[in-house]
Order: C-alpha cells, then structure tokens, then sequence
C-alpha cells in the first residue's frame, strides 16, 4: 500500500519552498505580473519605438509567471487528489489563460513589422543584441501568425483545449485503481509504480496475470480514452488549420527547425534493423526456455543477479563512480541533487506516475522518482538527473529567454548518462551471468527506447494521417493499428497478445504530439556522445561546453554540430542500431 504523502520522510522529499516560500508569496507574484502585464499594455501600438523596453519587460513577466506556474503544479502533483492544490491548479491555469489574452496583441503587432525593419533597430540599440536570436526565431512565425483579434480568440480558447490531456491524467494517475493480484498465494496491491517490478515475476502465469490485470483497467476504459485521445489529434489539426501549416507534424517540428525527414528517416532506418530485434526476440524466447513467448514474458531479464537490492544510498554511489568519466566539476555540481533538496524520492498515494524533471530558471531544478532499490531505480535516477544537470548549465550559462534548451535535445543528456551506468554495471560485472544480464538490459534499452519509441511514433503518423484522410479513429480503428504495428516491430518469435492493443491508451506522451520520437534520436546521439567520450576524455569538457550549457542559444542541429554530431542523414540512427545488432551477437555467444 503506497503511504500518503505526509508519511513520507522529509529527506525524501524535494524542497519546493526554494522556488516560492508559500502563498502569500504566490499572490505577490500574481500582482508583480499583472504590474508588468499593464506596463507593458501601455506601450501598445507603439511597441517598434520602445522595443528594448516592452522585450524587458515581457521577459521579466515571463521569468515570474514561469516561477508561479511551475511551483503551482509541482505542489499539485505530490498530491493531485488535494483540493486545495486542485483549486490552485484550476486558479493558475485561469491565470494563465488570462495572461495570455491580455498579451494576445503582442506578437502580432510585433509581426505585422518586416524583419529587415527590426534588424535596422537592433543594429542600433547595442542592447537589444541578446534578443537578436530570439527575434530571429519569432519573425520565422511570421507567415503563420494571425491578426490581432483572430490571436486573442485563440488565446481565450487554449484553457479549453488541454481537456483531452487532463481527462487522461485523471484516469491515469488520480481515479487509477489497479486492484489486486494474488501471485502463489500472495495478495500484492497492482500500480503503476511496481507495475514492472511484478511482470518480471519468476512463473509465466503469474507474468500473465499481473499482465492482463493492468490492461483490463485501460480495456474498461478504451472509449473513454479513444475520446480524449481523438480530442487533442484534433486540437493538433484546429492549430495547424488555422495557421496553415503544412501537417500538424511540420507544426510540431517547426520550433526546433527540424525537417518532417528526421522523423521518417528514424522509421525507415529502424524499420531496416527489425531483423536484429527478431533475433534477439529469439534469443531471448530461448534463454528463457519458452515454448511461446508472449508480451507479458518480453520484459524478463536474460540473465540473473544473486540479489538486487539496491537502496537509494547505494544508488547515488555507483552513479557517481559511471559519471565519473565527465569529470569533478560535473560530480561537484551534482551532488547539488543530493543536498539541496532537488529530488522527491518515493511513490506515495495520488503522486503523479512516472519519473520527471522540471524547474524554474530561478530556482534549482526538480527531480521526481518512484524508486524501488532495482537495477531500473538506478538507471531512472541517472537518467532524471541527466534532465537536471542539462537544465542546471543550461540556466547557468543563458540568460532566460535562452536558457530552456529545445525538446527536441531534451532526452539526449538524460539517456548519455544512462549509457554510462550501463557502462559501469557490464563492467562490474562479477560472473558470465550477471554479463549476460547487462548486456541483455542494455539491448532492453534499446529495444524499449528506440524500437519501441519509434513504434509509437509510427502509430502516432499512422493514425494522424487515417484522421487526415477521413478515417474514423474508433477505439477499434487504434487498437487494430497499434495491434498490426506491435506485430511488425516484434516478428513470429512473439505473440501479439491481444491486450496489448490496448498500450496505446496508456501512453501519456501521445498528449503531446509528435513528442516520442525524440526519445529514440535521444539515446541514438547519446550512445553516440558516449562513445566519443570514451575515445577522447577531453570530449567531455565540449559535451559539457557546447552541449549542456547551450540551452536554446541556437537551433537544434546547430548545437549538435558543435559536438560533431550529424542527425540529418540518420548516421547516429544507424550507428546506435550497429552498435545494438552487434551486442545481440556478443550475446548469443555468450548464451550458447
């Protein structure tokens, strides 16, 4: 039984009083940012002249709204079943909406100037030179802007279009009730948290018991997520029709400056390396001596450690000893997480599901974790610290309008130092078995980051372009999609459950469209940076230099470059899927 939230020890939980120090400092902030908001009002039609100080201005009214906005909700999700942090939820997201309205006029009176003319300004007032980039990235939004009135009926409308998204975390983290499962006799509570723990019970039918037990809860559910799933599919395509973008893909990748090829180049490479993952499905169905192999059996180890129980403590100790090889000043400013309150250890009862990172640029960043003292804690807690530190030098090293580094980059530095904690256990390992269990948690890694990532980035293609093309998007017409690419990306060796077709419906990344994909070039740049650090020790200085501390102070790509990486042609794709098709060989080996 997970405890409630006043159960849990101090120690073990972050420290939000770091960001506001409580409400009355709350409502201050609101009334600091209705001030700016006014200020700035006052300058409307006559913004070109005083544009260094409407840009401070509306940066200083962001800067606290963001610190508002992110204490709000981080109080919320320690316990989303707490009225009082619901109602202050509800309330900031008021607040927001109204924020937005108010500033609705902005941008597009900013737009309605050509840029040549803005350039001309900038050139001549020395002090706008650090929203030169800023301003290059706004006016490329300029042939998609709208005017003044048709801005602010979007504005008083975007509080309503998130319904689909909060319908969905109700049901996943608040209203969630898994029941329970009697595995050899014993009852054991199901949730979310130890979900994974008990699917890698010993004994198949218990594998198929605690399987089929979490999806007959998102089974029940299935027209009541399809409905909220096809409600933000078309928000995605409301936005993209009314600026007239090409896809609701291209809109989604336009921030970054990504080309639509990216993507399809991830699915055409991974789809070449499916081979590689039959067989490791095979070697695996082997080693575990299975007559069938179904999905409730994929995520048993391959090997096995004598004992895994690795306490938090024990955690920190072996991912400092992989981070190692990023240097002392990495370590030094890591230990930060540890002492100064960074990080919420534990699950406890209506905590939002799931690992994070977040933060507001003026305070630390926050970790949340579930951790359970296993082998997967560890890689969590190194993977959200990985989050942490990106936004530590990120904050660190930018100015505010740059410091948030591009989603697009956001996985990249959390699944390096997963690569390097995988390093450190193969390593260490002490027998041929525990070798075989790594290296098999590696491939997991990659099996589950890039081919299975990339699978929900295909079905999130597929059914964007039936809903295009005027298919309806049933809750049969996703779970039989969803059903035919699950068998696609895993072969004969495994059997397509038939709950499996329902996993879609309990992806929370699907509420924000076009998002996973970036977790498979994620880990694809990773293993790529990893290898390039443990050829030269002084890569590290540059991947700390040019990539952690550039935050959004340019594009994507552009970033990557300074790190000698090259996404556009997919080679990191397929050096990641090299480096997996070769360990699924290391592994047979061992295994036979």
């Amino acid at each position: 039984m997970a405890k409630k939230r006043d159960e849990i020890k101090k120690e073990d939980k972050w420290v939000l009083t770091d960001i506001i120090s409580d409400n009355d400092e709350a409502e201050q902030i609101k009334n600091d940012i209705n001030s700016l908001v006014d200020q700035i009002c006052t300058y409307k039609g006559n913004i070109i002249d005083k544009l260094f100080d409407v840009l401070e201005l509306y940066t200083k009214a962001e800067l606290l709204n963001e610190k508002l906005y992110v204490y709000t909700y981080l109080k919320y999700y320690e316990d989303m079943a707490n009225n009082d942090s619901k109602s202050r939820k509800e309330l900031i997201d008021k607040f927001e909406e109204d924020f937005s309205l108010k500033l609705s006029w902005l941008s597009p009176e900013l737009l309605s100037h050509k840029y040549d003319e803005i350039l001309e300004i900038v050139n001549k007032d020395k002090r706008l030179d650090k929203y030169r980039f800023y301003l290059e990235k706004e006016f490329r939004y300029q042939k998609y802007s709208l005017s003044e009135a048709e801005e602010a009926i979007i504005s008083a409308a975007s509080n309503a279009f998130g319904t689909g998204s909060e319908v969905f975390d109700a049901i996943d983290n608040v209203d969630i009730n898994l029941g329970e499962v009697i595995l050899d006799g014993k009852v054991s509570e199901l949730t979310q948290a130890n979900y994974i723990t008990l699917i890698k019970n010993e004994k198949q039918e218990n594998r198929k018991i605690v399987f089929e037990k979490l999806y007959e809860y998102y089974k029940n559910l299935n027209n009541t997520i399809t409905s909220a799933y096809v409600g933000t599919i078309k928000e995605s395509f409301f936005f993209n029709n009314v600026r007239k973008f090409s896809s609701p893909l291209a809109m989604s990748l336009y921030s970054d400056n990504l080309d639509e090829k990216i993507y399809d180049n991830l699915i055409n490479i991974v789809h070449e390396y499916l081979p590689s993952m039959y067989k490791y499905m095979a070697l695996k169905k082997k080693y575990l001596k299975l007559k069938d192999m179904h999905m409730y059996d994929i995520y048993m180890p391959i090997g096995r450690l004598k004992e895994e129980n690795i306490s938090f403590d024990e955690g920190k100790k072996i991912l400092f000893s992989a981070l190692g090889v990023l240097g002392e000043d990495y370590l030094r400013d890591l230990d930060k997480a540890f002492s100064d309150g960074w990080i919420d250890k534990y699950e406890n009862k209506n905590k939002r599901s799931g690992a994070y990172e977040w933060g507001a640029y003026q305070s630390h960043p926050y970790v949340s974790l579930n951790y359970v003292n296993d082998y997967n804690s560890v890689d969590t807690l190194g993977h959200e610290l990985g989050h942490a530190m990106h936004s530590y030098y990120s904050n660190k090293n930018n100015e505010f309008i740059y410091a948030g580094y591009p989603i697009f980059l956001a996985e990249i530095a959390s699944t390096t130092n997963e690569t390097f904690i995988d390093d450190w256990f193969l390593k260490n390992a002490k027998s041929i078995e525990e070798k075989i269990y790594y290296l098999g948690n590696f491939l997991e890694k990659v099996r589950t980051t890039i081919f299975r990532q990339t699978m929900f980035a295909e079905f999130e293609r597929m059914v964007f372009d039936k809903y295009q093309n005027n298919v309806a998007l049933t809750s049969y017409e996703l779970n039989n999609t969803y059903l035919n690419l699950n068998k696609l990306y895993y072969g004969d060796n495994v059997i397509s459950d038939d709950y499996i077709k329902f996993e879609w419906s309990r992806i929370p990344h699907f509420y924000t469209p076009f998002y996973v994909f970036k977790y498979a070039t994620g880990l694809s740049v990773a293993l790529s940076i990893n290898s390039k650090i443990m050829k030269d020790k002084n890569y590290s200085k540059k991947y700390i230099n040019s990539f952690l501390s550039a935050g959004s102070s340019s594009y994507p790509l552009d970033i990557l470059k300074k790190c000698d990486i090259d996404l556009v042609n997919g080679e990191a794709i397929t050096e990641a899927l090299d480096l997996f098709k070769n360990k699924v060989d290391e592994l047979e080996k061992l295994i036979n």
